[in-house]
Parts: structure tokens; C-alpha cells; sequence
């Protein structure tokens, strides 16, 4: 296998989408963790649920609309610069720290973003972080105006940089987009941050689960959809050697 193109999901792959937790702590004392988790889970539903009624509207929209849910069933009150406060975070999100030196360890082949997050939200991410410098292309679903999973969605891949799927390794650490990439053709590594045994062990220290042990449950474990990645990695530093381990 050649690999030409080495694709990266956004949120939750290159970026920690925890990090969030902070400002939303800041705003809601006490209340943080809970927000920062039922926030995620929604905005991911909401962009399936919009793919799925034909009724499209960019991420930006489906993280306020998410956050808005979040902080009604909460039974919090909040104003437009607390709101606007919030969602600014997800311009400024927190890289992984192994993320710039894998990228730049690779440079002999196409780096790119595959991701349901809108242009502005990508590209001013992207600035922030300064994976500018090291990324070909930022590819936004909205080209499409339709999330990922779609396959429509993962054919950008080509559209874009014009390397076939089976030259293209799909990096994502959130498994229903593992599953996805999979099924459309594409080589998939999984960073497989969570194990279950991390799971149990977590399961069993607490009565009560907290909010973030929930979400990994729900949202960092593989799917049972018959689908199986063709790599499984615990972080992004790993990716260097498995890449250049591939036939060039």
C-alpha cells in the first residue's frame, strides 16, 4: 500500500474538544463538566440528525444550537456575551501536544483536515494553532452540505487533492468517523485514546459516573457496525512510523 495522503478528523483527533471545559466552568461554576459533555454529544447528533432530514445548516450553527439545548435542560440562565464567550472557544481550541511534531514528521506526504467543522470555524482554528504551516488543505463537509459520516462527505478527500482513497490514510479518533471512512474505501488508523479496561477501572472507582467518564463510554469506544479500522494507535506520535512503514 502507498500512501500518498495522511487525513486528519478535527475535533476530538487533532484537537481537544475538553477543552472547552475551562471557559464553560468559568461561566457556570459547578457546572462545567456536565455542560462540556452533553454539549459535545449534542452537537455531534445534531449534524447527524440534519444530514439525515435533508435540512443542512454548518457546524457553527449545530455547536450554538447544541449549546443553547445544553444550558435549557440545565436550567441555566445566561446573556449573549456569556453565550458568544463560550462559543469562541471552539476558534481557540487546545492542540494536542503531540500534533504539530507528527504533522511535521510527515511532510514528505499530503497533510490535510477532513472535517464537519464550517470554513470560518477551520480556518481561524487552524491560524490559531499554527498548523498552517505544515497542512496542504483544510477540507470543510460544507462543500458538500452534508456531516460525516456521508460518504459525500469523505469523497471530498479526492475531490481536493486528487489522491485516490486507497492512497489516503483517514486518521480519526472518533470511531462512528472511523466506521465511515472505513465503509467509503479509505485506510483508517483509529487513536484509540480510551481502552476499556481505562473504562471499567473508571466504572468501578465511583459510584456515581461523572459526565466525562459517560461521554468516553458513549463517544471513544468502536462501534458495533461490523466495521474494524486498519490501524489502532494510542496517539498522534505514533503515526511517523506507521506511515513510513508503508510502501512508498
Amino acid at each position: 500500500m502507498t500512501i500518498k495522503a495522511v487525513v486528519f478528523d478535527a475535533y476530538g483527533t487533532l484537537y481537544d474538544v475538553q477543552s472547552v471545559a475551562d471557559v464553560t466552568e468559568d461561566a457556570f461554576p459547578g457546572y462545567g463538566e456536565i455542560i462540556t459533555q452533553v454539549w459535545r454529544i449534542k452537537q455531534l447528533e445534531y449534524t447527524w440528525l440534519r444530514s439525515l432530514m435533508g435540512r443542512y445548516q454548518d457546524f457553527s450553527v449545530a455547536t450554538r444550537d447544541s449549546l443553547a439545548y445544553t444550558l435549557r435542560s440545565l436550567g441555566l440562565e445566561y446573556d449573549d456575551d456569556t453565550f458568544a464567550r463560550i462559543v469562541e472557544k471552539y476558534l481557540h481550541l487546545d492542540l494536542y501536544p503531540d500534533a504539530l511534531s507528527a504533522l511535521s514528521a510527515m511532510k514528505d506526504r499530503k497533510l490535510a483536515i477532513l472535517s464537519n467543522g464550517s470554513p470560518d470555524m477551520l480556518d481561524a482554528l487552524v491560524r490559531n494553532s499554527g498548523l498552517d504551516r505544515v497542512l496542504d488543505a483544510t477540507i470543510s463537509v460544507d462543500a458538500k452540505k452534508i456531516f460525516k459520516p456521508s460518504p459525500e462527505a469523505y469523497a471530498l478527500i479526492e475531490e481536493v487533492l486528487h489522491v485516490r482513497p486507497s492512497e489516503v490514510l483517514f486518521i480519526s479518533s472518533n470511531p462512528w468517523d472511523v466506521c465511515g471512512a472505513k465503509t467509503f474505501g479509505l485506510n483508517v488508523a483509529w487513536i484509540e485514546r480510551v481502552t476499556p479496561e481505562a473504562m471499567a477501572l473508571a466504572c468501578l472507582e465511583s459510584e456515581t459516573l461523572p459526565p466525562l467518564t459517560m461521554f468516553k463510554i458513549l463517544r471513544t469506544q468502536m462501534d458495533e457496525l461490523g466495521v474494524m479500522p486498519n490501524h489502532r494507535i494510542r496517539s498522534l506520535s505514533e503515526l511517523p512510523a506507521l506511515v513510513s512503514a508503508q510502501r512508498s
